[in-house]
């Protein structure tokens, strides 16, 4: 089977999902503990920062991956902006609902291969999308998949503010805060062509080392892209 038969029906009518076993669980379990963990999210602030300053105010943004609501959708819904979040862990929407209990946010159990535009779950189009570790949790043969699915989610002219950890892994079984998840990743130069391939033009890149906290992992190097719609 080639990578484009099997995933024809990705971001389609298909209905068949990708398997996510274990991830939303871990997630459920970590809840909390991941902000005690990371902390210090310098490189994710300033993104969505940036982000929420290039877009007009009240713009529609998807924030992929929302997690516990903090710092993102919290930040952009400051900025004065809607925010549609999405993620797979209950736990953490509903820690996201909590913290971020304005009306300018709702949050949805979304799989990011579930998206659709139009139709009767359909999410419309969006000004931006916030994409912050999110697609490092899919295996990497679904990833090129994912850029176009939100590629074609974003009006024209839309922004999509990416990040990834740099890495030559794919749905890579790693200890995480107690649990196990499965993570992928590139080489710069490999997610620079990944996320044009799609159709994006890439506006400027940041990179960040960085370490969480209370762990004896050494740094990694976070790649923040922001790109437009091409």
């Amino acid at each position: 089977m080639s990578e484009a038969s099997g995933f024809e029906g990705y971001g389609g009518s298909s209905g068949v999902l990708p398997d996510r076993t274990g991830q939303a669980e871990a997630f459920d379990a970590i809840g909390q503990h991941y902000d005690d963990a990371f902390p210090h999210k310098d490189g994710q602030l300033a993104a969505g920062r940036r982000l929420a300053d290039a877009l007009a105010p009240g713009s529609r943004i998807l924030d992929v991956g929302c997690g516990t609501g903090l710092p993102t959708a919290q930040q952009l819904v400051g900025a004065g902006h809607s925010v549609l979040g999405i993620d797979l862990s209950p736990g953490m929407l509903d820690l996201a609902r909590k913290n971020v209990p304005d009306q300018g946010a709702e949050f949805r159990r979304l799989d990011v291969a579930a998206l659709r535009a139009e139709g009767p779950d359909g999410v419309g189009l969006f000004d931006g999308i916030t994409a912050f570790f999110a697609l490092l949790m899919l295996p990497r043969a679904e990833i090129p998949y994912a850029l176009r699915l939100l590629h074609g989610l974003l009006r024209p002219g839309g922004l999509l503010a990416l990040s990834m950890v740099e890495a030559d892994l794919d749905d890579a079984r790693i200890p995480f805060l107690g649990h196990t998840i499965r993570v992928s990743g590139y080489l710069r130069d490999e997610l620079r062509q990944a996320v044009r391939d799609a159709g994006f033009d890439i506006v400027d890149e940041d990179t960040y080392s960085y370490a969480p906290a209370s762990t004896d992992v050494p740094p990694e190097h976070q790649l923040f892209l922001h790109c437009r719609r091409g």
